[in-house]
């Protein structure tokens, strides 16, 4: 079963970019939505073929839809590993945050799952998720933060709206979402407070943890680049 990627919307770098790097994710994007449309192509004329009854056709023709799917999911994963290696370097973010501009829905929600999962069995005790405010997606409409709450709901974990918009405190430890250093990040909890303070473990743990996700789940975008071909 597939599901339509749906883009977050608007600016997809967390700083000042560099035409390059703006250039080769548009590159990446646009190619997979050039391959979606030969899919497309594909599948309608195989549909067409079995219409008629030329199984034998319509069973090629649904071959070369599904070269020109599995192309489009490639260039797709490029660019969501690279959009994310951009906006998540070191120094552009904190260690406990996780900034998910330029995703598509679908690839926002396993990178975030697996992010929680990994701080979690580091002991890290809460999460800032950049979502955007959606100033900038059709009729300003917020995708990714209703999808980032489902996802909390659905792992049992409490998370509350900063006074930035764009950006959710996600307690990890399964208590209320009280916003650390109340001071700095002037947030409203999502319910009255309840239970004591949470501390932040070391920087270095939530450093571990960065890198950690990094490595594991988006392999150096310039060696799967030698691997693809634009059909």
């Amino acid at each position: 079963m597939s599901f339509p990627l749906v883009q977050l919307g608007g600016q997809a770098f967390n700083h000042h970019r560099s035409d390059e790097a703006e250039a080769e994710y548009d590159r990446l994007r646009s190619l997979a939505r050039q391959e979606q449309a030969q899919c497309s192509r594909y599948f309608d004329q195989a549909h067409q073929a079995f219409q008629s009854g030329d199984g034998a056709a319509a069973h090629q023709l649904s071959e070369e839809g599904r070269r020109h799917l599995r192309q489009k999911d490639q260039y797709n994963r490029l660019a969501s590993e690279y959009i994310f290696r951009e906006n998540n370097a070191e120094g552009r973010v904190a260690s406990d945050t996780i900034d998910l501009h330029g995703q598509f829905v679908e690839e926002a929600e396993d990178i975030l799952e697996r992010r929680i999962r990994a701080a979690q069995a580091q002991g890290q005790d809460h999460l800032h998720v950049i979502v955007g405010k959606g100033n900038h997606s059709v009729n300003h409409v917020q995708r990714l933060k209703p999808r980032v709450e489902q996802l909390c709901r659905e792992l049992g974990l409490e998370y509350t709206i900063e006074d930035n918009a764009g950006r959710i405190y996600v307690n990890l430890r399964g208590g209320p979402a009280h916003l650390p250093h109340e001071g700095h990040h002037h947030g409203q909890p999502s319910q009255p407070h309840q239970g004591g303070t949470h501390h932040a473990p070391p920087h270095h743990q939530e450093d571990a943890i960065v890198k950690k996700v990094v490595r594991k789940l988006l392999p150096k975008v310039v060696k799967q680049l030698h691997c693809c071909v634009v059909m």
